[in-house]
């Protein structure tokens, strides 16, 4: 605990908080500050958007697929009977399933990161909106997590795609790699992620649209960027 408030205070004698960073600057400062630590830190970015999630044409959500992908093994769940559930398992699903898995995501066991289903399956998908819905794993057409095309959602869920979804307060909040990425691919991915919510701006969001933006990682430190650098390196996505 000691060694772990004296690297916490060496880490954030690092930041000035007076300063907002490039991407690239606070990157490099991050990856700095996650040395020597015994796991691989997950590199966050943080948006405040000026919108009210709570107007239908304010809310900010979707599914991207990083340049360089996350960095994190997901485990996926898909709801589905017969060829399509074959299709799944061949596909590296951890989880397959009909009746069985919606009667152990009713009981409470959510081994997974990743709810895909086939559209014939809805119905039975119903029976636990209630659960999956406010852990933001309801399959959905709009983010490919309804799709005939299992084969092909497994795939891209396994390589890294993130779901992103503003909360009540317009903050949009995800994870793009690991403190071991280089330098490089994780800039690319922020970037990325970055111009990806520019272009997906909802038609009812008045005025600046992204407010703040924020990097940090699992043990190290927040650190402010500079919106107009941002821009341009989303630009440049």
């Amino acid at each position: 605990m000691v060694a772990n408030t004296k690297k916490n205070k060496a880490n954030a004698a690092k930041v000035d908080p007076n300063k907002s960073y490039t991407i690239a600057e606070a990157v490099k400062i991050l990856k700095e500050c996650a040395q020597g630590r015994k796991f691989d830190e997950t590199i966050e970015v943080s948006l405040n958007l000026g919108i009210d999630p709570k107007y239908p044409d304010q809310q900010v959500r979707g599914v991207i697929s990083l340049p360089n992908g996350t960095g994190a093994k997901v485990r996926v769940a898909v709801i589905a009977r017969d060829a399509k559930a074959a299709e799944a398992k061949a596909a590296g699903a951890d989880l397959v399933g009909a009746e069985d898995l919606i009667e152990q995501i009713k009981g409470g066991k959510i081994d997974f990161d990743r709810c895909i289903a086939t559209p014939d399956m809805m119905g039975l998908v119903g029976q636990v909106a209630k659960v999956l819905g406010p852990k933001g794993m309801m399959p959905n057409p709009k983010l490919g997590t309804v799709t005939p095309d299992v084969k092909k959602a497994v795939a891209e869920a396994k390589a890294g795609s993130i779901e992103y979804r503003a909360e009540k307060t317009g903050i949009v909040q995800a994870g793009v790699g690991k403190a071991s990425f280089d330098e490089k691919k994780l800039v690319q991915n922020i970037a990325f992620f970055v111009d990806t919510i520019q272009k997906n701006r909802p038609a009812g969001a008045k005025g600046t649209f992204m407010k703040k933006v924020t990097l940090s990682s699992t043990m190290g430190p927040g650190l402010k960027l500079d919106l107009a650098a941002v821009s341009e390196a989303a630009k440049a996505a």
